[in-house]
C-alpha cells in the first residue's frame, strides 16, 4: 500500500512461478475460469481494477483518500479500514495481488456462500487486520506509515487455509526436520519482508493472525447466522435473481468446515489453490504497499 509523498505500506501478493509454462496461459481457459467465478469475487475483482482505473486520473488522490493510515484514521474516516485492500500502487501491484486473491477468495465464497463472504469481507475479516495493523503500527511503533493492497486478505486466507492443512497433514519433513504446515504462511511473510521491498511485514502479519483466529474457530460466531442469510435469500430470492449467486445452502462444505473425507476433490468440490502473497510497505519517509 503507497501514498503520494508519504509511500505507505503496500501489500502485495505474488504468486510462484512453477515452470516457464506459466507464460503460456491458455486464454480460453482464463476466460472460462473467470466466466465461472462466483458473484462476490468477480464484485471485489471489479472494485480493484476500478479503483486502479480511478488512479489513472490526477485530480484527486485515491491512495491518499483510501489508504490506511493510523493518524488519519476518526470517526470521519473509517471507511479507510475497508478501502484500503482494494487499492493498489500501480498495474503491477494490482495484477499480482489479483492473481494471488481470486482463487483464494472464490473458494472461500463457494465454500461459505456469497452472503456470508460479503458480511465478513465488507465487516471483521476485512477490519480486524486494519485494527490490528493500527495496534501494531499507531499505538506500539507509534508509527504513521500507510498500507493498501489486498494482500493482507491473501495472508488472512493463506493462513485460514494453512489450518486446515495442518488438520489433515500436521508436518513437511525437509532434510529430516518436521515443520507444522500450519507455520507456512508466516515463513512467506518474513521471506517476502526480506526479499520484497517496499512490503509490510506488520501489514502482512495481521492478516495472518486474523486467518489463524478464523481458521481455528475462535471468530466464527462472527458470521451471520444461517437462519437468517435463508429467510434473506428466500426473502428476495436472490439465487433466483442474481448469477453466478452462491446460496447458504450450495456451499461445498458446511458452516464450520468440515473437512472431506478424502484427499480427492469430488466433483462438486473445489481444490484448494495454494497462492504466495505479500503485502508490502516502506520504510523511512516512504511508506509500504500490501503487493508486487
Amino acid at each position: 500500500m503507497a501514498v503520494p509523498q508519504q509511500q505507505p505500506r503496500i501489500s502485495t501478493n505474488s504468486l510462484p512461478l512453477p515452470n516457464a509454462r506459466f507464460f503460456f496461459v491458455n486464454p480460453s481457459r482464463v476466460r472460462s475460469y473467470l466466466l465461472r467465478l462466483p458473484l462476490f469475487t468477480r464484485l471485489i475483482l471489479l472494485a480493484i481494477v476500478a479503483f486502479w482505473l480511478l488512479e489513472l486520473q490526477t485530480v484527486w488522490s485515491v491512495t491518499q483518500w483510501g489508504a490506511l493510515i493510523p493518524k488519519e484514521v476518526g470517526f470521519g474516516t473509517m471507511y479507510r479500514l475497508n478501502t484500503f485492500p482494494l487499492i493498489h500502487m500501480g498495474f503491477f501491484h494490482m495484477l499480482m495481488d489479483t492473481i494471488c486473491l481470486v482463487p483464494l477468495l472464490e473458494r472461500f465464497e463457494a465454500e461459505w456462500g456469497t452472503l456470508t463472504t460479503l458480511a465478513l469481507f465488507m465487516g471483521p475479516l476485512g477490519q480486524i487486520p486494519a485494527v490490528l495493523y493500527l495496534i501494531f503500527d499507531g499505538l506500539i511503533l507509534r508509527d504513521n506509515t500507510p498500507v493498501l493492497g489486498s494482500s493482507v486478505w491473501v495472508f488472512l486466507l493463506l493462513a485460514a487455509e494453512s489450518i486446515k492443512t495442518y488438520r489433515a497433514n500436521p508436518h513437511i519433513e525437509i532434510s529430516g526436520q518436521k515443520i507444522p504446515t500450519w507455520i507456512t504462511p508466516l515463513a512467506i511473510v518474513v521471506v517476502t519482508s526480506v526479499l520484497i521491498p517496499n512490503t509490510s511485514f506488520l501489514g502482512h502479519l495481521s492478516g495472518c493472525i486474523t486467518g489463524y483466529l478464523w481458521g481455528l474457530g475462535y471468530i466464527r460466531f462472527l458470521a451471520p447466522p444461517e437462519k437468517v442469510l435463508r429467510w434473506i435469500e428466500g426473502k428476495l430470492n436472490l439465487l433466483g435473481r442474481l448469477p453466478h449467486y452462491v446460496s447458504v445452502d450450495q456451499k461445498t462444505y458446511g458452516r464450520y468446515g468440515v473437512l472431506p473425507t478424502s484427499s480427492t476433490a469430488g466433483p462438486g468440490e473445489h481444490m484448494s489453490p495454494i497462492g504466495l502473497g505479500w503485502i508490502g510497505g516502506g520504510s523511512g519517509s516512504g511508506g509500504q504497499r500490501l503487493g508486487p
